[in-house]
C-alpha cells in the first residue's frame, strides 16, 4: 500500500494522506469515465454548461472549508479568501462563449450539398493540476472539458491532495454524473503507465520542465493531444514614460503575491535608467511592509511556502547570486518569522546580471531582481535571453511602442501597464520551454475538441 501524503507547509504536520489506486483500480475509473462519455456529450450543450455552473455555485458553498483548507495545504494566507474571484470569472466567461466556440462552421447549405466543420470532443481528457492555484488552473481545462461533451479525470498534486477530491464532490452534488468527472490519486509509475497505454485522448499537464518531458515521454507514440503549461522566467520593463507607483506597485506585487508561487509571476525586472534608482527604492520600500507569518491569521500577508524544499531553492539561488556580486536590499531583520525553512522573506535583488541563475533560471518565489537598462533594444535582448516565455509585463504609456516591442518578444502573452493576471477572453499559452498548446478562450475549446467535416451531397431529382 502506498500513502500519498500532504505535509503542511504551516507546521511540518501531516495535514492529509490518501491511498493510492492500483493501476487495476486507475483503469477501472477511467473506463466507466470512457463509458459516460457519449452519453455526456449527447446531453444538449446548454444543459452541460449549466451543470457545470451549478457545480462551480457548489463550490463556492464550500468556502468555510476551502480557504483555510488551501492555508494549511499550501500555505496562502486566508484573507486572501481563496482563489474564487478567478475561478468563476473563468468559468463563467467560458460558460457565455462556449454556444459560439462550439458552433458549426457552416461552409455551404444549398439545395445540392451541406458541408460543414463540427466541434466533436476528444473522450476523455485527463488533468494533472498543480499546487499553486490548484482550483484556478484546474477549471482552466475542466469547465470548458466538461462544457464541450468530454469526460475529464482530475489528478491533483500531493501538496494539494484534497483539492480533486473536493472539486468532484462538488460538481456531482450539483448534478454531474460521478463517471463523468473522476478524481484519483496516482502515484508517478501508475500515472505514466496509464498515459503510456492511451487510456486518454487529451492530457492537459500544468507544472515543472521536467515534468512535462515525462509526460510527453510516456504520452509518445498515443497520439494523444497534450497542453502543456511549465515553467516561466516572466520579465517587466519599465520604460522612461512609465507611471512609476503604478508600476512598483504592480510589479512587486507580481513578483511576491502568494509567495512568488505563479505561473506569470514577475522573476526579473528591467529598468530604464531614468527611473531605475526611483524604482530600486520605491520597490525595496513595498516589499518591506509585508507581514510573513502562519496564513491562518488574517493579519498574515505572506505565508510560507508550500514547501521547505522550494524556499531552500529560493535560498540557494539567493545566496549564489550575492556570492557574484549581487546585493539583497530588504533587511532581514524586518522578517524575524524566517526559519530557514517553509517560511521565507520577500528579497529585493540588485546589482544582477544574466550569468546568475537567480535571473536565468526559475525561482518561483518572493524574490526579485532588478537590473538597469539604456533603451528598448538593450531590455529586448534581456528579456529574450531565456528559455521560457509565458508573459511580459510592458510599462509605457504608448501602446504602438508596446506593441511593436511585444512583436518582438518571445513569449505567449503581452502585458501592457498590468502583469500576473490571466484574461479569460485570451489564449492562456507559452513559448519555448513553457510549453505547448492553449487553454481559455475560444482557442482553449478547439484545443478541447476536434475538427469533424461533414460533405453531405443531397439527391437531386
Amino acid at each position: 500500500m502506498t500513502m500519498i501524503q500532504c505535509i503542511s507547509p504551516v507546521d511540518g504536520s501531516v495535514f492529509a494522506e490518501r491511498e493510492a489506486m492500483s493501476l487495476e483500480a486507475a483503469n477501472a475509473a477511467v473506463a466507466r469515465a470512457r463509458k459516460a462519455q457519449k452519453a455526456w456529450a449527447r446531453r444538449p450543450l446548454e444543459e452541460r454548461v449549466q451543470l457545470v455552473l451549478k457545480g462551480v455555485a457548489r463550490l463556492n458553498e464550500m468556502s468555510d472549508e476551502v480557504v483555510p483548507e488551501l492555508a494549511w495545504m499550501m500555505g496562502r494566507p486566508v484573507r486572501y479568501g481563496g482563489e474564487y474571484k478567478g475561478f468563476n470569472e473563468r468559468s463563467n466567461y467560458v460558460a457565455s462563449i462556449a454556444a459560439d466556440a462550439l458552433a458549426p462552421l457552416v461552409i455551404e447549405n444549398s439545395g445540392s450539398f451541406e458541408r460543414r466543420i463540427e466541434r466533436e470532443p476528444h473522450g476523455v481528457v485527463f488533468v494533472i493540476a498543480p499546487w499553486n492555484y490548484p482550483y484556478m488552473t484546474a477549471i482552466n481545462t475542466v469547465a470548458p472539458a466538461l462544457m464541450a461533451g468530454n469526460t475529464v479525470v482530475i489528478k491533483h498534486a500531493t501538496q494539494t491532495l484534497l483539492v480533486g477530491e473536493r472539486l468532484v464532490r462538488a460538481f456531482v452534488e450539483a448534478g454531474i454524473p460521478d463517471d463523468v468527472f473522476v478524481n484519483v490519486f496516482l502515484d508517478h509509475a501508475t500515472t505514466s503507465a496509464l498515459i503510456a497505454a492511451g487510456s486518454f485522448n487529451f492530457i492537459n499537464f500544468t507544472g515543472s520542465v521536467e515534468g512535462g518531458r515525462s509526460i510527453e515521454r510516456a504520452a509518445a507514440s498515443t497520439f494523444a493531444g497534450l497542453g502543456l503549461e511549465l515553467g516561466g522566467k516572466d520579465p517587466g520593463y519599465v520604460m522612461e514614460d512609465a507611471d512609476l507607483d503604478a508600476a512598483v506597485d504592480t510589479l512587486m506585487d507580481g513578483a511576491t503575491y502568494n509567495s512568488g508561487q505563479c505561473c506569470c509571476g514577475i522573476e526579473r525586472i528591467y529598468v530604464h535608467e531614468s527611473l531605475y534608482d526611483a524604482f530600486v527604492e520605491k520597490s525595496v520600500a513595498w516589499v518591506s511592509n509585508y507581514k510573513l507569518g502562519n496564513p491562518l491569521d488574517p493579519e498574515t500577508t505572506l505565508g510560507p511556502m508550500a514547501h521547505r524544499r522550494f524556499a531552500a531553492h529560493v535560498r540557494e539561488q539567493i545566496a549564489a547570486a550575492v556570492a557574484k556580486g549581487a546585493k539583497a536590499l530588504v533587511d532581514p531583520k524586518l522578517f524575524p518569522q524566517d526559519d530557514g525553512h517553509a517560511y521565507l522573506m520577500p528579497q529585493v535583488l540588485v546589482d544582477v546580471d544574466h550569468s546568475m541563475s537567480f535571473m536565468r533560471d526559475e525561482t518561483f518565489g518572493p524574490a526579485v531582481g532588478i537590473m538597469k537598462v539604456k533603451n528598448d533594444e538593450e531590455a529586448l535582448a534581456l528579456m529574450n535571453d531565456s528559455q521560457y516565455g509565458l508573459t511580459a509585463s510592458l510599462w509605457t504609456q504608448d501602446p504602438e511602442r508596446a506593441g511593436r516591442l511585444g512583436r518582438e518578444i518571445e513569449t505567449g502573452t503581452v502585458f501592457m501597464n498590468r502583469a500576473d493576471y490571466l484574461d479569460p477572453a485570451l489564449c492562456w499559452t507559452g513559448v519555448k520551454e513553457t510549453g505547448r498548446g492553449g487553454s481559455l478562450s475560444v482557442i482553449g475549446f478547439h484545443n478541447l475538441t476536434r475538427p469533424k467535416s461533414y460533405h453531405l451531397k443531397k439527391v437531386t431529382k
